[in-house]
C-alpha cells in the first residue's frame, strides 16, 4: 500500500500536469480551479490542500517549467568542453524550447501578469541566472573571461536574453527570429572571449614547440 505521503506526492502531480494543460492551452485568466480538479481528478479539498489558489497554483508550474527548461539547457551545455560553445549551446536550447507555444504563453506571456515580476525574477535567478552565472564563471576559470565582478554581466546577459525571447514570442516566424538572434548571441559571446580563436590557436602552437 502507499503511503499518505506518497499518495499526497500522486495528487500534487496530477494537479501540476492538468494546470499545465490548461494554463499553457487557455490562458491563467481563462482557466478555472473547477476545470483543474476535473481534469487532475481530484476534490477541490485536496486542491486547497497544497496550493492557496489559482496564482499558488501558476507559481508552482511555472517554478517546475523553469526547473525543466534548466535541465534542457545544462544538458545541451554539458556536451561541450569550451566554456562559450557550452554557454551558446544552452542558450541555443533555451530558444529552441521557446519556439513551442505552451512555453512562451507560461513562461513569458502570462507570467508577468499572474505572478508578479518580483516573483518571476526570483524564481528564474534560481535557475535560468544562476546558470548564465555559473557559465561566465567557467569562463573566468579557463582564462576565456576577463576577471570581474559576474552579476553585471550575468544580468545584462540574462535581460538581454529573456528580451530575445520575448521578441522570438511575438515573431510570426519564430524559427527565423531564432536563427537571426542565434548569429547575434555568437557575436556578442565572440567580443567577450578573452582569448579569441586565433589567439588560441598560436598558444597552442607555441606549447607544441615547446614540448618538442
Amino acid at each position: 500500500m502507499r503511503t499518505q505521503r506518497e499518495r499526497s506526492e500522486t495528487t500534487r502531480a496530477a494537479l501540476l500536469d492538468a494546470a499545465r494543460r490548461l494554463f499553457a492551452a487557455d490562458g491563467y485568466a481563462a482557466t478555472n480551479l473547477d476545470e483543474v480538479v476535473r481534469a487532475a481528478g481530484v476534490t477541490k479539498g485536496a486542491l486547497y490542500h497544497h496550493f492557496g489558489g489559482k496564482r499558488d497554483l501558476f507559481q508552482a508550474v511555472f517554478e517546475r517549467e523553469q526547473e525543466r527548461l534548466a535541465g534542457l539547457v545544462l544538458e545541451a551545455a554539458t556536451r561541450e568542453s569550451d566554456p562559450w560553445v557550452a554557454f551558446y549551446e544552452g542558450c541555443r536550447a533555451f530558444f529552441e524550447a521557446v519556439l513551442d507555444p505552451e512555453v512562451q504563453r507560461l513562461v513569458l506571456l502570462d507570467a508577468p501578469t499572474a505572478l508578479g515580476w518580483d516573483t518571476m525574477r526570483e524564481i528564474e535567478s534560481r535557475f535560468s541566472l544562476a546558470l548564465i552565472r555559473r557559465g561566465l564563471e567557467q569562463a573566468v576559470e579557463e582564462g576565456r573571461l576577463r576577471k570581474r565582478p559576474l552579476d553585471p554581466l550575468a544580468h545584462m546577459l540574462f535581460g538581454g536574453l529573456c528580451e530575445a525571447a520575448m521578441l522570438v514570442a511575438r515573431s510570426a516566424d519564430g524559427a527565423a527570429a531564432t536563427r537571426q538572434v542565434l548569429v547575434e548571441l555568437r557575436s556578442q559571446l565572440a567580443a567577450l572571449d578573452a582569448k579569441p580563436p586565433r589567439q588560441r590557436g598560436a598558444a597552442r602552437g607555441r606549447g607544441r614547440r615547446q614540448r618538442a
